[in-house]
């Protein structure tokens, strides 16, 4: 019976989930033992980054499952950003990130697509709803890092803007909107710059989180991509010949009538 859940629930799989999942977990860790201070930190440290890597990949699958090693993850990598002074990162973690995970485990379990198991249905945001969210994210981050500057952050702009987009990138992934993804990128790509200035001026050794920083950019890519395929393979399975129209037909991401 465990064996048939197993293929079920990877049968959606390719070489390069495997692949992915299992070369970014052993050189994480690997990077993780060698550059490590050693002792309970540096376990954290990795546990922290497989959990937030495997995460992030069940997020690109778009597999509910992922907000369970979602709580793990935030619960360690918020105890690490505490001991670094990274003061919005924390906040960002344990008044946000947590609770969310919640919201959107529920969200997620609402609007699962029944053809793959532990599997959610994917929406595209209209352009009046991206024009309010970009708006929304310039005015936050400027406001949240002048504040942060007069806290004591290091690196109050970047922190802020880690923060800010990583707020609102998760109110798009629990309503499972695929523009979270460009979110995400920009996040991760800011996150780690921070991070290697912090272990620059720091003399930091947690550096596993700079390996899933840079893993989670590359799985943001991956996750982009994989979303809108989904997308189409979903709209392919939902929506019959016979329920064409010529509204659908606009939508960038339909994949045309089917049987057409």
């Amino acid at each position: 019976m465990f064996n048939n859940w197993i293929k079920d629930y990877f049968k959606d799989w390719n070489t390069w989930d495997y692949c992915w999942t299992i070369i970014a977990s052993v050189v994480g860790t690997w990077i993780g033992l060698q550059w490590g201070e050693g002792g309970w930190r540096t376990w954290l440290s990795i546990l922290t980054m497989l959990t937030g890597l495997w995460c992030v990949i069940l997020v690109a699958k778009g597999r509910i499952f992922n907000y369970y090693l979602g709580l793990l993850n935030i619960v360690g990598y918020a105890y690490i950003a505490y001991g670094y002074q990274l003061y919005g990162e924390v906040m960002l973690n344990a008044l946000y990130f947590l609770p969310m995970q919640f919201v959107g485990l529920y969200i997620w379990h609402k609007n699962k697509d029944g053809a793959i198991m532990d599997k959610v249905k994917i929406e595209f945001m209209s352009n009046e709803m991206r024009f309010f969210w970009t708006a929304i994210s310039i005015i936050s981050v400027a406001v949240y890092g002048y504040w942060l500057n007069s806290v004591g952050d290091p690196v109050p702009y970047l922190d802020s803007a880690s923060t800010v987009l990583s707020v609102i990138a998760m109110i798009l992934m629990a309503w499972r909107y695929m523009e979270q993804w460009v979110l995400w990128i920009v996040v991760d790509i800011v996150s780690i710059i921070m991070w290697v200035l912090v272990i620059m001026d720091k003399g930091a050794n947690d550096s596993a989180l700079l390996v899933m920083w840079s893993a989670y950019l590359i799985n943001a890519v991956y996750g982009f991509i994989a979303w809108i395929h989904m997308y189409r393979d979903q709209e392919t399975i939902l929506i019959p010949g016979d329920a064409w129209s010529p509204d659908l037909a606009k939508d960038p991401c339909y994949p045309g009538k089917i049987g057409k």
